[in-house]
């Protein structure tokens, strides 16, 4: 009810504000088990795009944005909760593969899911290499993967910012993508061909530098 209520109201409202261009919506198939795989460039990534899609998108987002205090941690808390995001902690033993446990079963219930295949998001805008888990999803979930580019979310609340601000973003969905015809390759071998062709269509549709390698978290 409160995401229904969310799209309603929020989303023809941050429309109006933000005035976002968003491209490629008929891209996005309707029904069943879908990979939305995005460039990450900005905490409100995870808001901006079940806003501007089609059906319901789920995100897995971190556990702390359902934990903070005050004002700014209550407006986090209902923002993403109301976006249907789905809190995982980060930085602790057999994460990453309780993470891709999640999602599978999300797209197992038919749902469509939110990754970013950087892991975490560019502080310096380029484009970094994805890792494999988005891959290793596709090909389990036997699932199509709509590649996404985002460009601009870093101008709402830039790093150190507590105000978000009003920019223009731009929001574009790729073709999906079907990796079914690398059923029968090694398993290595498909997920990196896999994740690589997604990263290209990702930098394709976002425009930004490639940098070549991981990005890696910093330190908490």
């Amino acid at each position: 009810m409160l995401y229904t209520l969310t799209r309603k109201v929020l989303g023809p409202i941050a429309r109006l504000i933000y005035r976002p261009d968003i491209e490629g919506i008929e891209n996005i198939p309707r029904t069943g088990p879908l990979l939305l795989a995005s460039n990450h460039l900005s905490f409100v990534d995870s808001i901006v795009i079940p806003l501007a899609a089609p059906r319901r998108v789920v995100f897995l987002a971190k556990s702390e944005y359902f934990t903070g205090h005050g004002l700014r941690g209550a407006l986090k808390r209902a923002m993403f909760t109301a976006v249907g995001s789905v809190p995982i902690e980060r930085g602790t033993a057999g994460a990453a593969q309780e993470a891709l446990d999640s999602a599978l079963r999300i797209l197992h219930d038919g749902l469509a899911f939110g990754i970013y295949p950087e892991g975490t998001r560019s502080r310096d805008g380029r484009l970094y290499r994805g890792r494999t888990g988005v891959a290793w999803l596709a090909l389990t979930a036997e699932c199509p993967v709509v590649p996404v580019g985002l460009s601009g979310t870093q101008d709402i609340q830039p790093v150190g910012s507590r105000v978000p601000r009003i920019r223009r973003i731009r929001i574009r969905f790729g073709k999906p993508l079907d990796f079914g015809y690398l059923a029968g390759a090694k398993p290595g071998q498909a997920r990196r061909e896999a994740t690589d062709a997604i990263m290209a269509a990702i930098g394709e549709l976002s425009g930004q530098d490639v940098a070549g390698h991981y990005n890696q978290r910093r330190p908490a």
